[in-house]
Order: structure tokens, then C-alpha cells, then sequence
């Protein structure tokens, strides 16, 4: 254990405080991680450092953290298995729920000002717009 890591044992209002810390700070990780994973990018990867946060102090998030990857290797595993118009679905769908989260975000409608399109109304989200 380090130098760091023992002093923060010896004192348990210094425990408590570094818990919550690791806490709070690996479940907005975990969150934006989540948020992430329909969009291009590394959503999945942040939401394993948000997990591998989490695991460094709770034993909950390492099993959780063991779960996801096996999961997720299943899954890409699978995939990689599947034809590739199998492929395509799942692009298409995944295509699908990035627009529509866009969309009732309102962002398609921003873009839509800056390209001069502000009379196709229907880009505006029905939930911001």
C-alpha cells in the first residue's frame, strides 16, 4: 500500500471524505461514460474507467466492473460473428438513436440555423424546442 493510501487509513474523517470523493467523481464518469455510448467515441471506454474508478473503493463497482467486460466481450464477440447485414441493423439503429437523441436535444434545429434551414420546423425537439 502506498504512503498515500496509508495515510488516509489512519484517519477515518480522511477515509470518508476520500470514499465519497472516489464516489462522486466515479459516478459522473460513469454517467458521461453512459451518456456516451450511443454516440461515436469511446463511450464504452469511459464507462469502464468510471466503473475502474468506482472499484478502486468499493467492492460493489469490481464485480460490476468484471460483469460489464464480460458483457461487452460477449457482445462484440457475437457480432463479430454475425453477416453483415446483421451489421448494418445494428449501425442503422444505432445511427437511429443518436439522431433521435439529437433531435430531442434540439441540436439537429441549432444546425439547422446554421445552414439556413430555420423554416424546416420539424427539427426543432419537442421536448427544448
Amino acid at each position: 500500500m502506498s504512503d498515500f493510501r496509508e495515510r488516509i487509513e489512519e484517519r477515518p474523517r480522511a477515509r470518508r471524505t476520500y470514499r465519497i470523493g472516489v464516489g462522486v467523481l466515479g459516478t459522473l464518469v460513469l454517467i458521461a461514460g453512459i451518456i456516451a455510448i450511443p454516440y461515436p467515441g469511446p463511450g464504452w471506454a469511459i464507462v469502464f474507467v468510471g466503473l475502474a474508478i468506482l472499484a478502486s473503493e468499493f467492492a460493489w463497482a469490481k464485480k460490476v466492473l468484471h460483469f460489464a467486460k464480460g458483457k461487452y466481450d460477449a457482445w462484440t464477440d457475437w457480432l463479430g460473428r454475425q453477416n453483415l447485414v446483421v451489421k448494418l441493423l445494428v449501425l442503422v439503429v444505432t445511427g437511429a438513436v443518436v439522431l433521435a437523441t439529437l433531435w430531442l436535444l434540439n441540436a439537429l434545429w441549432l444546425v439547422a440555423g446554421w445552414v439556413g434551414l430555420q423554416e424546416w420546423t420539424w427539427l426543432q425537439s419537442p421536448i427544448l424546442g
